[in-house]
């Protein structure tokens, strides 16, 4: 996640802008190669994980970063919420399953709404609709690992320290 926001610093101002593409698709190869690492590898998992659209993305240095602003929120709430489950508790229950209901319901909404040409969201909007949806993943990501470490059948792998 810190990467995401050095990179653009880290290179050249005003050298990576539209990079404009299709998700599952290595679209940027020409301007991610001349990159350095670990740059490139910040850049060219962007390139493969998000449209990278120059107009729904945040600029620093003058520089388009890896990922849209959406998605940056997405990744910043995994941390967070990740970070959250490395100190408390939550138990998969009716109220954490209504939590991640309401939680992704503003990303859904503002996604749809955009698919069929209702809106064009602005990017203050995709961070809002983003961070929850992330974070909230990042709790729920957090209780598997933590259900997982607990489950029978993997209490004779953790000698080997996997979960």
């Amino acid at each position: 996640m810190l990467l995401q926001f050095l990179a653009p610093f880290a290179l050249p101002r005003g050298s990576v802008s539209e990079l404009s593409g299709i998700v599952g698709f290595s679209d940027n190869e020409n301007v991610i190669q001349r990159m350095s690492f670990p740059w490139n590898v910040v850049y060219s998992s962007g390139d493969r994980l998000c449209h990278q659209k120059a107009e729904r993305s945040l600029f620093l240095n003058e520089n388009e970063m890896p990922y849209c602003s959406r998605c940056t929120a997405i990744w910043f709430g995994l941390v967070v919420g990740l970070g959250f489950m490395v100190l408390y508790t939550i138990e998969l229950n009716e109220k954490f399953l209504i939590a991640l209901i309401i939680a992704l319901i503003p990303i859904g909404i503002d996604g749809i709404g955009q698919l069929f040409g209702l809106w064009e969201s602005t990017n203050l909007i995709r961070i809002f609709t983003g961070l929850p949806a992330g974070l909230i993943c990042g709790i729920a990501i957090g209780i598997i690992l933590d259900e997982l470490r607990t489950m029978q059948i993997f209490r004779s792998l953790n000698k080997f320290s996997f979960f």
